[in-house]
């Protein structure tokens, strides 16, 4: 398919001997079709031309040589250049590319023998799978289809968190209480039990909040005993992990938690001794990291016992060898964003390959809220992952046995609904704000929403199976595409292979999001302004070949983030 950014670049670059890479950047696709299809802004240049735009834009379009086969026509703005393409050859190249690479489409081998590390969702073993964790398993998630969409090689990492102070706090709980609690029964919720009694009884007693503290150290000398409650506590997590991963299609490469990386710490240790940047502060060693304006890096405790950034060290050196990655993406909370700005520019002084150190990407996200504010595992203020998604799919069900009480596969229609509405609701907005949780916005149907992306793709659906028939694309006549409406979609169609890239080049899922809006609002205003089963053939192919397009679409892009579509609704 003809890349028309490319070719007007191309064009332009050769007339003003400037990098074709530099001027395709730059271009846009005006809001309004009266403007053309695609702009150049000529001020972009005018620094380099020493000229101003207008003139750039009128010396441009006096020598510039354009194929009349795809630009039909060139416009002068201000200081724009509007290009028009020709419309019947564009909505011909659009449409043979579904035809041809179908579920395919907007794909691209760019990635292709490249290594891409994503670690994400990442839930503390031994408390509740939370909706804050949502929101790291859903990002993460995308990103794994859209960078493999791309080409890539992707390694997606469980980073489990299982190794850490709060063992040493569950131990002592355990110690302490253990026999009260019936852990064959619930068990998180049990262990949650355990976890916030023993955070109060920490908060006043100092002495209890040590002895804590000390049962970590054990535990990282192999105590047999803490080693063995650890283990319990790790496999009854996971257990109950796995129920959600199901509802959520989730899978991952690797569960290498933090634990994994015990025998791996004393490396990094000597390495950064050898390399002179550990040091001792109070009692415990760290990295100074001053000259970067950030406090220093917490490498060792006084009691001799390791950290988050001793472990995610030891993790960048495994899985640089392990791997040979190109980026290794970390996806978590901006919370956590000094502690990677810190683990990152330690991962400096560990001998390794500056292209794995300049590989390191934090992508940070924004908080899940309720109504009430934050929530805390210590306050017992948490709502349970699980128990979302299945409120989620009893609420679909409720409305489908009010809208549509004979639908066939009621209980499959329901959780792919219920879950694709929560799924698209943490996607849709950009990922570092924080998201207020509301089941009025998540389940609404007409909204900017999971649901209305479903509809409208059942919508292409039923569309087709009232007609009977998918026309051959050697069927369409191109010239009953031309009304706005029609070119509107096959614009959008168009632009999804960049969006795909653009989601990937910014780490951004709700760039796709947005997207899959957008189609979906723009077949819903052809499907409203044109009949489409109607006496006259050739008008009904082309509509109905363009509702088949859209459909292929909306549920490939639907799949970048993790939704599934529904048969019927």
């Amino acid at each position: 398919m003809i890349n028309y950014k490319e070719e007007i670049a191309n064009s332009i670059s050769n007339t003003v001997k400037i990098q074709k890479d530099v001027i395709e950047q730059y271009i846009e696709i005006p809001p309004d079709n009266k403007m053309g299809d695609y702009a150049f802004p000529c001020f972009r240049l005018a620094k380099d031309l020493k000229k101003a735009p207008n003139i750039i834009a009128e010396e441009i379009k006096s020598k510039i040589e354009i194929d009349s086969n795809y630009i039909q026509e060139v416009q002068i703005q201000g200081g724009y250049l509007n290009f028009f393409v020709n419309k019947e050859q564009f909505i011909k190249a659009v449409l043979e590319e579904i035809d041809k690479k179908k579920e395919e489409f907007g794909s691209s081998d760019m990635g292709n023998g490249r290594n891409i590390v994503i670690d994400y969702s990442a839930p503390n073993i031994a408390k509740p799978f939370h909706i804050g964790h949502l929101r790291s398993t859903v990002i993460g998630g995308a990103l794994y289809k859209i960078y493999k969409f791309l080409g890539y090689n992707v390694i997606g990492i469980n980073h489990l968190g299982d190794y850490g102070t709060q063992f040493g706090k569950l131990i002592e709980g355990y110690k302490r209480w253990g026999n009260e609690y019936n852990l064959d029964n619930n068990p998180i919720e049990e262990l949650t039990k355990i976890y916030v009694r023993i955070n109060e009884l920490c908060k006043n007693d100092e002495d209890v909040l040590q002895e804590c503290r000390n049962n970590f150290k054990m535990l990282e000398e192999g105590d047999s005993y803490c080693l063995e409650i650890w283990d319990k506590f790790r496999n009854l997590s996971l257990k109950e992990f796995e129920n959600i991963y199901k509802l959520l299609d989730s899978e991952f490469d690797s569960w290498n938690g933090e634990a994994f990386y015990t025998d791996r710490m004393p490396e990094v240790i000597d390495l950064l001794k050898k390399n002179g940047k550990l040091i001792e502060s109070q009692g415990a060693k760290v990295v100074d990291l001053k000259e970067k304006d950030m406090p220093p890096c917490l490498i060792i405790k006084s009691n001799g016992s390791s950290t988050y950034a001793t472990r995610d060290l030891a993790a960048i050196l495994y899985r640089a060898r392990t791997y040979d990655f190109e980026k290794a993406i970390y996806v978590t909370s901006y919370e956590q964003v000094l502690h990677f700005k810190q683990v990152f520019e330690v991962a400096k002084y560990l001998n390794l390959d500056s292209k794995y150190s300049n590989g390191l990407i934090h992508v940070p996200f924004g908080m899940v809220l309720l109504k009430t504010g934050k929530m805390s595992t210590r306050e017992g203020n948490i709502v349970k992952l699980e128990d979302l998604l299945n409120e989620s799919i009893t609420r679909v069900k409720e409305i489908i046995d009010e809208k549509n009480p004979n639908m066939i596969e009621k209980e499959k229609t329901a959780k792919i609904i219920g879950i694709g509405a929560v799924i698209f609701n943490d996607l849709s907005n950009s990922r570092i704000k924080d998201e207020i949780f509301d089941w009025d916005t998540v389940l609404n149907f007409q909204g900017e929403t999971g649901p209305y992306i479903q509809y409208i793709y059942v919508r292409t659906k039923s569309v087709l199976e009232n007609a009977g028939y998918i026309p051959a694309l050697s069927s369409v006549n191109t010239k009953e595409l031309l009304d706005d409406e029609s070119i509107q979609i096959i614009k959008l169609l168009n632009s999804f292979s960049d969006r795909v890239k653009l989601a990937a080049d910014k780490n951004e899922p709700s760039i796709i999001a947005r997207f899959l809006i957008d189609l979906a609002q723009s077949y819903s205003k052809f499907y409203n302004e044109h009949k489409i089963i109607g006496e006259d053939k050739n008008v009904q192919d082309a509509r109905l070949y363009l509702t088949y397009a859209s459909g292929i679409v909306l549920k490939l892009g639907a799949s970048l983030l993790g939704m599934k579509m529904p048969n019927r609704m």
